[in-house]
């Protein structure tokens, strides 16, 4: 509980108080006479009672931070009034806190260092550019896995923590007889786990390198592996240095409810502005019955989306009750939360129960705090008790999910939504060969689809055909930090290899956790051993091949799926499955629970029946199927109970405090202004501020404006500006190559974030992008004045160079996906002034907003087809002197057609920030 003064934070106000018109309401929390909060279930009477919880969050918030200004006493009586105003009002809500992954904390932070610069050059105090909000950034988005498999078997004490003084021989394969675990017989190993004394004269030492995986450096606690696994941290870590050093510059200076939004917008928040958000609905998801015994908290996840996205639950919250609620774990709700963008919801809301309350007291909460927070959350109403007769609130629609209806199920093969039951995923690929190709099908002709291609590896002669798995990732995403999917994944992984099965070793297997936590309770129960056996070994710490971190295939079997046309797969555990952002030869990608990972992985492709069909032959010959492996709920339940306890919550929280040396090492300039190195390739200070003035310029007709794309449906924010690796031959490998590195150093677009020039070239380069001037996918366009087929960057600096404006057209749902706010920074830099489409991904419209684009919308039954358009016209689009929401605008073609569209501006602060030319130059004017 805290003080008046930290804004943002929830629900306690100190004595004397007189701000706020709500001081009347102000209590004593009954037996904590010290702790005084706004007793909010008193306004309204009866109303407050029917409000879903999710929204009695946001009207705690708004009379707790209602000053008459930012928040008004009417925002709180619209809050109050839900029922009758959802959809009607905008209500601003200002957030506790901001949490950035570095892929996201990059940009803002060099956002914030040239804003600091632009407020310096235009007059303004510099140091008042800091956050108002505090602000929370975890680097988990830099591994890169440049190697997998053989060199972390040497190491005592593989996945972090501290290891129990391990001898100078077991600290290094220099000395003595390293720890002997089974190299899955690599004949590549060059440096064989079981090697002996080695010389540095040798060139062994080097040699070993090769084959050693990427240990992340950032980590609680710095692992003490062999020499070898060493030499590669600092290889990581050297690669990072610049973007942490930046990081470390920037850093010196109960009933939660948090929802993702777009980097623009968090900017703003971190300065102290609240979220504006249109008051929604409340989708309540009741939850009953009992799962399937084979089902896991991801099949549970995925079948909840797949309801919810069919309930079309976009732009609402979604808050979950009912009896089966009380069966999910603290976990599992984590989980199901974490997919919420999967099926457009705003928020998904699990409110507090005995559950949670459970979790926190084995997590180590302060019990002193947990019982304050408990009578808080008991006496404004905000804490779930199924037991009681109490009514349930009032929801906009109910949508009723029968957990035992719920069986396994995988995603894909290219979209996270397209959901496959195991028990069909055979016949389900069998399907997609047949298709057209297009979001699920591939085309391949019936005289091809049993095409074999046979490969030589490592000695071995193996063969490739169409479904044939050849990554297999468990990652960092919040599913990984489940210990039911984790720990299922390990005692199968034992099962296996107990009976002898065995993963065929061209296939890139790796495991990344989301934490040491996940490390400790897979190690301390014996399974870590059997998953490295298998050859899913922990490669570090952060997500890695679901944003196209992933090793490089084999030259070998990237040449043999290319030569034969084969459709080859990537099976995963996360969230994301765009096509070709593994790799670009693998064109079919699943998510999966980590067992099922595992399980893909050993029978070596996804064209099987797992009832019918045996994963591999074991011991004696035997045929061993899925069923004689997958652990039970019992055998799970058993070892979650001994192995993930409070203990290691403790051991997460010494291990915090006690920090990182490789952090604790790094120097970092103590000015409020930074010193922007220009021959830096990570860090360079952006455009955005550059025609920063006190006072804005009214919006600007864009006329004779050309299309820069034209797109289709469903163009995601990865289509718009990818976050994995750097294509050799394009425009961002040239700027890179220019500046002097080599292929091996480019990294990935999400490590060179910070970086404008790298972002901006890489906008609109996803190798998928489906351009329909051109007519395949590639990130090409025409530039129409000189009829060029070029890079979209390319055309695009051409079209600036000639100060022609342009525009996107675009079908439904442009700006699907992760709220990625280079996809809407790269476009303004590329020149774009508006984006024309049938319907948009609200997080992206807003953020296209925010950067000063305006977001267009043809009239219901209107498209390019219907209005006869080629996107080969120029377009004009004048702006009334007066922009008022939702307001429609004209616009004129070169060829003499006018149609009118909607201007996506649902509020007026959306109107301002455009007339600011987007939400950073807006927040910097009011340092000014």
């Amino acid at each position: 509980m805290v003080n008046e003064d930290n804004k943002g934070q929830m629900c306690v106000k100190a004595s004397g108080y007189t701000g706020s018109p709500y001081q009347p309401i102000i209590e004593e929390l009954r037996n904590h006479p010290r702790k005084r909060f706004y007793n909010v279930s008193k306004l309204g009477g009866t109303k407050y009672d029917t409000l879903p919880y999710s929204i009695r969050v946001l009207f705690e918030s708004s009379i707790r931070n209602c000053d008459g200004f930012l928040v008004k006493e009417t925002d709180a009586m619209n809050i109050l009034d839900w029922k009758t105003k959802q959809n009607d009002v905008e209500v601003p809500f200002c957030p506790a806190r901001v949490v950035l992954q570095d892929f996201t904390g990059i940009p803002a932070m060099v956002d914030f260092a040239a804003m600091r610069e632009a407020v310096r050059n235009a007059g303004g105090d510099p140091v008042k550019v800091n956050p108002a909000c505090p602000t929370d950034l975890t680097v988990d988005h830099s591994l890169q896995i440049d190697f997998s498999k053989c060199a972390i078997q040497n190491a005592p004490n593989p996945g972090g923590g501290e290891a129990q003084k391990p001898t100078a021989a077991k600290l290094s394969p220099l000395k003595g007889q390293p720890r002997k675990l089974p190299c899955r017989g690599q004949s590549s190993c060059k440096g064989p786990c079981s090697a002996g004394e080695l010389s540095r004269a040798s060139g062994q030492f080097s040699a070993q390198i090769e084959n050693t995986p990427i240990l992340c450096p950032f980590h609680l606690q710095p692992v003490p592996e062999p020499e070898t696994v060493l030499k590669n941290q600092e290889m990581e870590f050297g690669r990072n240095r610049e973007r942490l050093q930046f990081f470390k510059t920037d850093e010196k200076q109960g009933n939660i409810l948090s929802a993702g939004v777009g980097g623009i917008e968090t900017e703003a928040v971190m300065l102290g502005m609240p979220v504006t958000l249109t008051l929604p609905e409340v989708v309540g998801c009741e939850l009953t019955g009992t799962a399937s015994p084979l089902a896991t908290s991801i099949d549970i996840v995925l079948g909840i989306t797949k309801h919810l996205r069919q309930a079309e639950v976009a732009g609402k919250f979604v808050e979950f009750f009912g009896s089966g609620v009380s069966q999910l774990s603290v976990a599992d709700r984590t989980t199901i939360a974490n997919m919420c963008p999967e099926y457009g919801a705003i928020l998904s809301f699990f409110p507090v129960d005995n559950v949670t309350l459970k979790h926190l007291k084995h997590a180590g909460f302060d019990e002193a705090k947990l019982e304050v927070m408990e009578a808080y959350l008991k006496a404004v109403k905000l804490f779930r008790n199924d037991e009681s007769s109490s009514r349930e609130p009032e929801y906009s629609q109910v949508v009723q999910i029968s957990l035992s209806s719920i069986i396994p199920h995988v995603s894909g093969p290219k979209r996270s939504q397209d959901r496959v039951a195991v028990s069909n995923m055979k016949s389900d690929f069998q399907t997609c060969l047949n298709e057209k190709a297009g979001v699920k099908g591939f085309q391949i002709a019936a005289e091809k689809q049993n095409d074999v291609v046979p490969v030589q590896y490592e000695g071995n002669q193996y063969e490739l055909s169409h479904g044939c798995v050849v990554i297999a990732a468990v990652i960092s995403c919040t599913n990984n930090c489940n210990p039911s999917v984790m720990l299922a994944a390990g005692l199968l992984a034992k099962k296996a290899v107990e009976a002898g099965l065995e993963v065929k070793p061209y296939i890139r297997t790796s495991l990344s956790p989301g934490s040491g936590m996940v490390t400790h309770y897979l190690s301390s129960s014996g399974v870590l051993p059997y998953l490295s056996k298998l050859g899913f070994e922990v490669v570090g710490y952060g997500c890695s091949t679901c944003v196209g971190n992933t090793a490089p295939l084999p030259e070998a079997i990237r040449n043999a799926i290319k030569q034969g046309d084969i459709i080859a797969c990537g099976v995963l555990s996360g969230t994301k499955n765009f096509e070709g952002r593994l790799c670009d030869c693998v064109r079919a990608n699943y998510l999966a629970s980590p067992p099922l990972v595992v399980a893909y992985a050993i029978a070596g492709t996804v064209r099987i029946d797992f009832e019918t069909e045996p994963l591999g032959t074991g011991f004696n010959g035997r045929s061993i199927y899925l069923r004689d492996i997958w652990p039970t709920r019992k055998e799970l339940h058993t070892v979650e109970e001994e192995c993930v306890i409070s203990s290691m919550f403790k051991e997460l929280k010494e291990k915090m405090e006690k920090g990182n040396k490789r952090w604790n090492s790094l120097e970092a300039p103590e000015s409020p202004l930074f010193p922007w190195d220009l021959k830096s390739t990570y860090i360079r200070c952006p455009s955005f501020f550059d025609k920063l003035a006190k006072e804005p310029v009214s919006p600007q007709p864009i006329e004779n404006a050309h299309v820069l794309l034209y797109l289709g449906d469903s163009v995601t924010t990865d289509h718009i500006s990818p976050a994995g690796s750097i294509a050799r031959s394009s425009a961002a490998a040239k700027y890179l190559t220019n500046k002097g590195l080599t292929p091996r150093e480019f990294n990935s677009y999400g490590a060179r974030r910070g970086n404008d020039a790298v972002m901006t070239r890489g906008t609109f380069a996803n190798i998928k992008l489906l351009n329909k001037f051109i007519g395949k996918p590639a990130p090409k366009t025409i530039h129409f004045p000189s009829g060029q087929t070029l890079d979209v960057f390319e055309a695009a600096e051409l079209y600036q160079k000639e100060g022609i404006p342009v525009i996107i057209l675009a079908g439904k749902k442009y700006g699907l996906g992760s709220s990625r706010d280079w996809a809407a920074k790269g476009p303004f830099l590329l020149g774009v002034k508006a984006v024309l489409a049938e319907s948009y991904e609200k997080v992206h419209k807003s953020q296209l907003i925010g950067i000063g684009i305006a977001p267009l919308q043809f009239l219901p039954g209107e498209n390019p087809n219907t209005l006869g358009l080629t996107g080969r016209e120029q377009f004009s689009i004048l702006f009334p002197p007066e922009l008022s929401p939702k307001m429609t605008l004209d616009i004129k073609t070169s060829t003499g057609k006018v149609f009118s569209v909607f201007a996506l501006f649902d509020n007026d602060v959306e109107i301002t920030l455009y007339k600011n030319g987007g939400s950073l130059n807006f927040v910097a004017r009011r340092f000014l």
